[in-house]
């Protein structure tokens, strides 16, 4: 019968499936097609896990890899706008073989373990994805008085010139400009840079990298890490402890509610932690527990603590090509495994320097018991909270969740995943229906949250909202467990909508301030205008974008000012929350601790604080 005919059977005859659809991809071509493989998300720069970061990372490693070999102290970095420029002073690539180490996988010199014993880049992948993905890519090696150069477009190369004399310094310069049909909108954050520069330095002692004219050097590795990051008081003075292949450094702070830890493995830094930090967090808890010969509860011990660890494995093994997590279980082949390696050397340095400072030993204990009795106080409360959110099932009302998350390794947009934490129903029915179900997740806030400034964290489980917020992100534990790898807080540009940016700011200032070292907290830019002619529609988020829009639209283009989130379709959110999105990230400056600012805006209203309110707030309604 007709009407059962299969619409495939009527085109048959013009679709084939032959030798002809079988095709092999040039490395170019699967670089481009799946850049997420090599270098995890794309991003416009706003996150610091974001592609361009991961490619100047994957030049700087094998600048750093010179220099554990015992050559290059210097790297010289110069930025201007979307170009970057990195100089050592390492060996220099062999010559002869210089186009074929960028431009042909599977080709260096780190396969041989005894060339780059405990090196970062291992897999002879790294320079090859910042070639595919750059518009421009420049490689200039000099070695022995003799130099070569060539050049590069989205890894085809353009220009090869012969080798010539030279009087320069021998090592290796590459420029690279990312490809702006891959990274859209892209800006070079220089905060995230500086971060990753220096952890390069504290991993390295005696290296030097000098920055757009800025110089970057630490002398006493983890410990100056430590030092420079932590911005409140500490009840001990930093223990830095240091072995053949192993560097820890510890401390706890005097009111934080939340662990931080630092971890690297072969300079690199693992944001994700993996089996070396695992190891660390066990061997702290169980030697701590065997000096004091008491079975204190894990989370008593490590409560308040601020832990770095860098090790170094020959031949790592990490969970993906942005080497964030490791994954390898032994120090190498034939080895004894990452957990024996970390707990041995913590039990018995930390113990040795423990019995050697009875002092801190006391201090210790002290913030234990203090933690100990904290968490037999919340306890109650907490069962209670998840007692209630159970029973009323309020998760559903308030999150409406997506499907891929960030601490499931196995989802393959993990770093894409978004909570965006709305204030009001329009606008998180505009996010909601505009958003993509398996990447981005939606919380809804009944109004403004609570003042969390000078509270307890018994608050996080008395308050409903914020009770179920933590629960949302999954962090009440640690950051390790955290749900999504972007947490958007998506409000209103008025003073209602900046308040509760400001509260939900304080809150997790407050109670969970990693979140936001780590690079998770942004807001929402949304557009102030919308321009349009009967061709063309432009969004201006900026009263100068506005300007330009009606210069080039022509005479009377339709204006519309966004009062609200909620004034925006879902039709029109989408390009707002798409590829186009425009994110701020909240940053910690590291001249201002936490506890200055919070005190500033959220604390009692000092002459100070009025004066600067007055003045920023009239400047802003002059603006509008």
């Amino acid at each position: 019968m007709t009407e059962n005919k299969l619409p495939l059977e009527q085109d048959s005859s013009t679709v084939k499936y032959t030798e002809d659809n079988i095709r092999t991809l040039d490395w170019r071509e699967h670089i481009r097609m799946r850049p997420g493989m090599y270098i995890g998300k794309l991003g416009d720069g706003s996150s610091q896990d974001d592609g361009i970061y991961i490619l100047l990372k994957e030049i700087i490693d094998n600048s750093i890899d010179e220099f554990v070999m015992g050559t290059g102290k210097t790297i010289e970095i110069h930025l201007r706008e979307e170009e970057v420029t990195i100089r050592d002073y390492g060996r220099g690539i062999p010559l002869g073989k210089m186009v074929d180490a960028v431009s042909k996988m599977n080709t260096g010199g780190k396969y041989d373990s005894q060339a780059f014993k405990k090196s970062v880049g291992l897999n002879g992948v790294g320079t090859k994805a910042v070639n595919a993905l750059s518009s421009y890519f420049r490689v200039q090696s000099l070695r022995d008085g003799r130099t070569r150069i060539a050049e590069f477009s989205k890894g085809e190369i353009m220009l090869q010139e012969e080798e010539k004399d030279t009087t320069l310094r021998r090592g290796t310069k590459i420029t690279f400009i990312p490809d702006k049909t891959i990274f859209l909108h892209f800006k070079f954050r220089k905060e995230y840079i500086v971060k990753m520069l220096k952890n390069y330095v504290y991993l390295n002692p005696g290296l030097r990298i000098i920055f757009n004219g800025e110089e970057f050097y630490s002398e006493n590795g983890l410990k100056d890490l430590l030092q420079d990051n932590i911005e409140e008081e500490v009840i001990y003075d930093v223990i830095h402890l240091k072995g053949e292949d192993i560097e820890i450094a510890i401390t706890h702070s005097s009111k934080s509610y939340s662990e931080t830890y630092y971890s690297f493995v072969n300079g690199q830094n693992t944001t994700q932690g993996g089996t070396h930090l695992a190891a660390f967090k066990e061997a702290v808890v169980k030697t701590l527990r065997e000096f004091y010969n008491k079975n204190y509860d894990p989370s008593d011990i490590r409560k308040s603590i601020i832990g770095a660890i860098s090790i170094k494995v020959i031949e790592p093994v990490f969970e993906s090509q942005t080497k964030t997590k490791l994954g390898s279980t032994d120090m190498g082949p034939d080895m004894v495994t990452v957990r024996t390696f970390v707990n041995d050397f913590i039990k018995t340095n930390l113990d040795n320097y423990l019995h050697k400072n009875p002092d801190v030993a006391q201090s210790i204990e002290r913030k234990i018991k203090q933690s100990e009795t904290e968490r037999k106080e919340l306890s109650g409360i907490r069962k209670l909270a998840r007692e209630r959110a159970k029973k009323v099932s309020l998760h559903n009302k308030k999150l409406r969740d997506c499907r891929q998350h960030y601490n499931n390794p196995k989802d393959e947009a993990r770093l894409d995943s978004t909570l965006f934490i709305t204030e009001g129903d329009s606008a998180s029915g505009s996010i909601t229906k505009s958003r993509d179900v398996e990447t981005q997740a939606v919380f809804s806030l009944r109004g403004k949250p609570l003042n969390s400034y000078g509270l307890t964290k018994k608050i996080v489980y008395e308050n409903e909202e914020f009770n179920l917020l933590q629960a949302a992100l999954n962090i009440e534990d640690s950051l390790e467990d955290l749900r999504y790898n972007n947490v958007v807080i998506a409000t209103d540009a008025d003073v209602d909508g900046m308040h509760i940016r400001l509260l939900l700011i304080t809150f997790f200032l407050q109670f969970f301030p990693e979140l936001i070292r780590e690079g998770h907290l942004y807001i929402l830019q949304t557009p102030l205008f919308r321009v349009r002619n009967k061709k063309e529609t432009r969004y201006c988020y900026t009263e100068e974008e506005r300007l330009k829009a009606l210069e080039e639209l022509g005479k009377n283009p339709e204006i519309t000012r966004f009062k609200g989130l909620g004034e925006i379709s879902p039709d029109e959110f989408k390009h707002f929350i798409g590829k186009d999105i425009r994110l701020e990230p909240v940053m910690i400056g590291k001249d201002t601790t936490i506890q200055t600012l919070l005190e500033f805006y959220m604390g009692k209203n000092t002459p100070n604080r009025q004066e600067f309110i007055i003045n920023n707030l009239s400047t802003e309604i002059i603006k509008n």
